[in-house]
């Protein structure tokens, strides 16, 4: 007679095995997406580069990442992903570390168009590859877990970055812009390797796992698939529903773009000149969302609800960026302000990816899900590169946040459409995953 297995125990064995691995992957691909908003600080003096040339070089990553991000899944799914994310890994991490020698516009432009190239598919494809080991009854939970690396790289990149423009500059005749891009390339690199030479891929193969737990595993996984209703991609763009979350994700990221990359800028403009300082300040608000992102994951899990927390989430997002223009001259205050933006955009990602399982199934959820993120992450070139523009032509940055404020406000009432009459929880009387 086989053993019972114990789930709880199985999934605690994964989640070791897997998430720290991802997690950390995370972390490096959002430290090397967002870390030239530190070295704004310094490499705007040093190359004369102006806040539209810094927003358009900003945001131009996303039109790279947004080209690429469908064909790298296509082809991940083709070569398998420890392949391709050991390669997508490699590759940013050499061309972020080769951004140390642009002295141009143009150059800046194309490095981080190719940067974007680069790391296109990695978050799909960690997606992906957790999908090969949690069924859909855990994968929301792997999911949030997962997204803590996003706030962490904001706790602990503020540190480092500040650290290192703070007292690494002149070094070795480097700017100190310079010595922050190439200390947080290289272990992008070195971790690409690990991934390549031990990652776990094959349930069959892995030696952590016995021989019963990789029986259940398997079968788990096999009759979920099974399950499994696949439909045209094309079909979607019909979808009315599917264009709102669409709009939902692109004013979540103009929120979290719109932070990332302008954040020390900010907290520079309420009049904190050291580095060093700049980077703990800016640490604050990473801390303080990490606390929200759990709270929110806990309370909408224990209510099994997702619409009242997200359109909480997107208001406290709004209501932040809207006292950043109150409080811009006061740095006490003002970093009160990027705390509650902070803690409101990080708290939205766990909870909204639970929405397209609420009418879409199997192939059709992969596929409208690869949708929202495409699409909506080209807010990640919108948002730097108006923030940007507008502060070179007004000399201020009150309207560009007043203007991601509202979008954060039109989020909201979105969520409240999708969901209508609903809890969040599902959707004709079937459960979203959570």
């Amino acid at each position: 007679m086989t053993p019972a297995i114990d789930e709880n125990r199985l999934f605690r064995k994964i989640s070791l095995r897997i998430l720290p691995v991802l997690m950390l992957g995370f972390f490096f691909s959002y430290l090397n997406r967002v870390n030239v908003g530190f070295a704004k600080l310094q490499m705007s003096s040093d190359l004369h580069f102006s806040d539209a040339v810094y927003g358009f070089g900003a945001g131009i990553f996303f039109l790279g990442y947004f080209l690429l991000e469908v064909p790298s899944n296509v082809i991940l799914h083709r070569v398998g992903a420890r392949r391709w994310i050991a390669r997508i890994m490699v590759t940013w991490g050499l061309l972020s570390c080769a951004t140390i020698f642009i002295r141009t516009p143009t150059q800046f432009y194309v490095m981080r168009f190719l940067l974007g190239l680069a790391e296109a598919g990695f978050i799909p494809g960690a997606i992906y590859y957790m999908s090969q080991w949690y069924p859909a009854a855990r994968r929301g939970r792997a999911w949030g877990v997962f997204y803590i690396a996003l706030a962490s790289s904001g706790v602990i990149g503020g540190l480092v970055s500040g650290s290192i423009l703070g007292f690494l500059s002149g070094v070795g005749g480097m700017g100190g812009w310079q010595w922050l891009i190439l200390c947080e390339g290289i272990p992008t690199i070195l971790l690409g390797i690990y991934i390549y030479f031990r990652m776990s891929e094959d349930i069959r193969r892995v030696t952590w796992l016995t021989d019963g737990e990789k029986t259940h595993l398997s079968a788990v996984l096999a009759a979920e698939n099974r399950d499994k209703i696949a439909h045209g991609f094309m079909s979607l763009l019909g979808h009315g529903r599917i264009w709102a979350l669409v709009l939902i994700y692109f004013v979540y990221n103009m929120g979290l773009y719109a932070i990332s990359f302008w954040m020390p800028t900010l907290v520079q403009k309420m009049g904190v000149a050291d580095p060093f300082t700049i980077g703990l300040l800016t640490a604050l608000p990473g801390v303080c969302a990490i606390i929200s992102m759990l709270a929110f994951g806990f309370s909408a899990d224990r209510r099994k609800e997702r619409k009242w927390h997200l359109i909480a989430a997107f208001s406290m997002a709004a209501l932040g960026f809207a006292l950043c223009v109150v409080w811009q001259n006061q740095p006490v205050l003002g970093v009160i302000a990027l705390c509650i933006a902070n803690m409101g955009v990080l708290s939205i990602p766990a909870l909204f990816w639970s929405l397209p399982t609420a009418f879409l199934t199997g192939v059709t959820a992969a596929a409208g899900i690869a949708m929202i993120n495409s699409i909506g992450n080209l807010a990640g070139f919108v948002s730097p590169y108006m923030i940007g523009y507008l502060k070179d032509v007004t000399g201020r940055t009150d309207v560009a946040l007043i203007v991601v404020a509202a979008g954060l406000l039109v989020g909201a009432v979105a969520v409240g459409c999708v969901l209508r009459g609903r809890s969040g929880v599902g959707a004709a009387g079937v459960g979203v995953r959570s």
